[in-house]
């Protein structure tokens, strides 16, 4: 973990205020929108107090300057690791490369798993506007007993989106178990950069103990391949010392003569 200098806290104590106002500004208008569209058409809305369509439109705002702060703040740890952005920039083209393959049947089913939990929360407000719409036609309803009723009608909704997307999660936790079985991808840090920067990735596979769970073999490969990585460097190390040395005394002969000369005149005087 690399620790942050004032200059880069502050840049990014500005970048997630940033990324906040700019949430709070179009939460508001949507919420401001929103509401105002939803008082004409609406006799409930209408019959709101203030303080309630004040509650409404900041609760809008609030979690829309939420998600861009959150939003801002993400994008500016990416870009300042550059081991990230070069991580993210390859992963990004090997999606690309994926989705270029698939259907769209399929490309829809995996956009519904990467975003599934912004699906639950849109479809639980499209269902309660749904509902409500329907329910106001009833004339003989009250306006508490139109939003209870709604309500359930939302609920109902939200239940399916919500057991849909526990099947994508399910789905999900399987293939990761099949296809990380036997093998699995595991980072660890170049001992041969001085830096400590250089981030790589190795495949390695799994034993299987004598009570049938799988031993992780991840931590043995990577000493090894520490160890030897270490081993390589210093012996590179040494043999650039002694071709240094050795070009060295071909270009200073006399300061060889020098010392030759040094020593046995140190010898007679003892």
């Amino acid at each position: 973990m690399k620790l942050l200098t004032r200059e880069e806290e502050e840049a990014h104590y500005n970048a997630t205020l940033k990324g906040g106002f700019i949430g709070l500004a179009g939460g508001l208008v949507v919420g401001v929108g929103g509401l105002y569209y939803g008082s004409k058409r609406s006799h409930v809305l209408r019959s709101l107090t203030l303080p309630m369509k004040a509650f409404l439109t900041s609760s809008s705002a609030t979690f829309v300057g939420i998600i861009g702060a959150d939003h801002y703040s993400r994008e500016f740890e990416k870009q300042r690791n550059p081991l990230n952005r070069e991580f993210f920039e390859r992963e990004d083209a090997r999606l690309a490369a994926e989705r270029s393959n698939k259907t769209f049947t399929e490309r829809s089913l995996d956009w519904a798993r990467r975003e599934r939990y912004k699906i639950v929360f849109g479809s639980w407000i499209a269902s309660m506007g749904a509902a409500f719409a329907i329910v106001n036609r009833n004339k003989h309803l009250t306006a508490p007993q139109k939003i209870v009723q709604a309500r359930v009608y939302a609920q109902f909704l939200t239940l399916g989106v919500l057991v849909a997307s526990a099947a994508f999660e399910i789905a999900d936790r399987r293939k990761e178990e099949e296809e990380g079985g036997q093998f699995e991808t595991v980072k660890y840090i170049d001992p041969t950069d001085p830096d400590h920067k250089r981030v790589l990735e190795k495949r390695v596979e799994r034993s299987v103990s004598a009570g049938g769970e799988k031993d992780d073999r991840a931590g043995g490969d990577l000493w090894k391949d520490m160890v030897a990585a270490e081993e390589a460097r210093l012996q590179a190390r040494d043999k650039e010392d002694v071709k240094l040395r050795k070009e060295y005394r071909e270009h200073h002969p006399h300061e060889k003569k020098k010392n030759g000369h040094s020593k046995e005149e140190a010898a007679a005087q003892e």
